[in-house]
């Protein structure tokens, strides 16, 4: 398995969960689960933001939670955009992506996301759509082979989430990569997921 998290336990003053986790390479794995149910704290545990007290979670075979966050093959976008509010688009843009990222498939993203006359703009002066788009752009077009993305549309448009939606898949897709997503939206799940995993059914 491409992924693998085996009793992964995490701990909170108010509560505890145990997760468990396969994934393939290539495959997309949306995440399902009433709010609470530790979604978003099993994507940050995996991306080294938060310290499980038990259990593993590998890459390839390899142990992730030996890695620190920035060694890890994870390319993640956060609820809120994480994009630094000091630099530009551009400067944002340019943070983990290979030369030929920039130089050759930005152009054509930003492009298809209507982002083209945004690059010498901080993320102050962008709306919440904008700025999501920019950290949807760097996310996919990060080397990283494993994506995950949380609530990644929440704040689009019906037409631009769909020009969202599929370059996502275009992009994933096309290098191959592994996805986890979390979205409440159904038609996000059957537009991208190759899979559904209920979280509400793992025992806490």
């Amino acid at each position: 398995m491409t992924l693998r998290v085996e009793k992964l336990r995490i701990y909170y003053p108010d509560w505890q969960r145990e997760y468990d986790l396969i994934a393939e390479q290539g495959e997309r794995l949306a995440l399902k689960g009433p709010s609470g149910m530790g979604k978003t704290t099993l994507l940050m545990a995996l991306a080294g933001f938060i310290a499980p007290i038990s259990g593993s979670a590998s890459w390839l075979g390899n142990d992730l939670l030996a890695l620190p966050p920035e060694k890890r093959p994870i390319a993640m976008l956060f609820q809120d955009d994480n994009l630094f509010e000091h630099l530009s688009v551009a400067q944002n843009l340019r943070l983990g992506l290979t030369q030929e990222a920039f130089s050759e498939q930005l152009p054509r993203a930003l492009s298809r996301l209507g982002l083209q006359d945004q690059l010498s703009k901080r993320p102050g002066q962008l709306s919440g759509g904008q700025r999501q788009r920019v950290g949807l752009v760097r996310t996919l077009l990060r080397p990283e082979p494993l994506v995950i993305l949380d609530e990644p549309f929440a704040q689009l448009d019906a037409e631009t989430r769909t020009l969202a939606i599929g370059f996502t898949l275009e992009q994933v897709v096309h290098s191959n990569k592994t996805l986890l997503l979390i979205t409440h939206q159904d038609e996000d799940i059957a537009a991208l997921a190759t899979r559904t995993l209920h979280l509400d059914s793992q025992e806490a």
